[in-house]
């Protein structure tokens, strides 16, 4: 940190060692409370599975598809027919349901055939439907874990960047005491002093903004967590390796939820075309039927056999099956399309969080170092009298900005790593150790 160049610390007494004391063993209890509640990214994780209503409506999904499977795999239902036929509605006989040898009274049942490989390509349909939605919800999933990361990694790193801040705020209000004091015995002029106070002022401001900024990073991470949103984060978790590798990225994409889903989106377009190809042949009907007569007529039983007419089978069926394999080969292409577009996507994200990684290390090994250094000299030429105080005020800004600098561009890198993370499901990782620099909790100020 950033020390006061202008005093030494004031001297403790007896009480005031045994006051320090008594208030850093109350810091370690409220530290140790505070690590029992503390939010770790595998919990918020844990939490959004749970709370998200988006893969309970495509688990609903899958179970409606798949119990519509089992109902289409079966014989459509038997229909029940009854009647009265030639009825007299005149003469003696009328609305003698007895007397005429003509009138019947008739029951039957009549029962649609349907093929057994129609009956498979139906149930078939339903069951890649349920896959589909099963697709469905692997996608929602993998959004769900990726935004949840990012959302805790966005509060974190805003909270690193608000620490900063107020632990440079602290330091200026030294730097205004020093100001201050050197004025009143002529060693310093007032524009110091006003210049240490604006550099305060500026400071505040920039510490409503984080402040905002974190408030908008807790809604956020709210919307996937409740309410726990609101408690203090744990660590992050070792941002040095992905589940990716590029080598086989090709192979690796089948299992991207989103190509994964239009692989089974193609597969319900094809189960239709094997609808179409089916229905080229009608299913035909047979109907069984039992007539009463008067009781001096015989009964009578009729047996009648119906089939569809598919007279332009041309213009029906052969455009019915054509449209469906066109269907289909939309899905293929489009899914192909898709293929080739994420993996270029992931290859920039790979791309551009390896360069950040090591942007990062060019931060920590001579960005840093050198503000460091520069800060150093200018309150040692200032101690001197041989430097002005707005020397040391512009080195200490430019220490800060180096160092805000830093924490956005880890918080960028991080975003990657989300992005990267959890692009494939956790059940076909292949992680990759990269050795570029770690993400550690940056400094938050220069050190003297």
């Amino acid at each position: 940190m950033f020390s006061d160049p202008f005093g030494g610390a004031p001297s403790r007494g007896r009480h005031g060692h045994w006051a320090c004391l008594l208030a850093l063993g109350l810091a370690f209890v409220h530290i140790g409370s505070f690590a029992q509640q503390a939010l770790s990214m595998d919990r918020a994780l844990q939490l959004a599975q749970s709370r998200s209503r988006q893969l309970t409506a495509q688990e609903a999904a899958a179970t409606a598809s798949r119990d519509m499977a089992l109902a289409a795999g079966q014989l459509p239902d038997p229909t029940l027919k009854l009647g009265v036929n030639n009825l007299p509605i005149n003469g003696e006989d009328r609305f003698s349901l007895t007397q005429d040898f003509m009138t019947m009274r008739s029951v039957g049942v009549m029962q649609e055939i349907t093929r057994s490989d129609k009956l498979h390509a139906r149930s078939d349909r339903f069951n890649r439907e349920a896959e589909a939605a099963e697709a469905s919800r692997a996608v929602a999933l993998a959004n769900l874990r990726r935004d949840t990361a990012m959302a805790w990694l966005d509060r974190y790193y805003q909270e690193r960047m608000l620490d900063l801040l107020r632990t440079q705020r602290t330091e200026a209000g030294l730097q205004i005491e020093a100001a201050d004091a050197a004025y009143r015995g002529g060693r310093g002029s007032q524009a110091d002093v006003f210049a240490a106070r604006s550099m305060v002022a500026q400071m505040d401001d920039r510490i409503r903004q984080a402040e905002k900024q974190i408030g908008t990073a807790k809604i956020k991470l709210a919307r996937w967590v409740g309410d726990e949103a609101n408690q203090v984060l744990d660590t992050p978790p070792s941002l040095e390796a992905v589940h990716l590798d590029l080598a086989s990225l090709e192979g690796q994409l089948a299992h991207h939820p989103q190509i994964a889903l239009m692989a089974k989106q193609e597969e319900v377009a094809r189960a239709e075309a094997d609808i179409a190809q089916s229905n080229k042949r009608p299913d035909w009907t047979v109907e069984l039927m039992y007539s009463q007569r008067g009781p001096a007529y015989s009964n009578m039983v009729s047996i009648n056999v119906s089939v569809p007419l598919q007279w332009d089978p041309k213009n029906r069926q052969d455009r019915e099956l054509s449209s469906k394999l066109a269907v289909a080969e939309q899905m293929r292409a489009q899914r192909e399309e898709a293929t080739r577009e994420h993996a270029a996507d992931i290859r920039m994200w790979w791309q551009e969080w390896q360069s950040n990684r090591e942007r990062l290390a060019q931060y920590d090994s001579a960005l840093i170092p050198l503000a460091t250094e520069r800060t150093q000299a200018a309150i040692a030429a200032y101690r001197g009298g041989s430097g002005p105080l707005i020397a040391v005020l512009e080195a200490r800004r430019m220490a800060i900005d180096t160092h805000m600098d830093r924490l956005r561009l880890a918080m960028e890198t991080a975003a990657l790593w989300a992005q990267l993370e959890y692009l494939i499901p956790a059940e076909h990782p292949t992680a990759v150790e990269t050795r570029a620099p770690v993400l550690p909790t940056p400094t938050t100020a220069t050190e003297k």
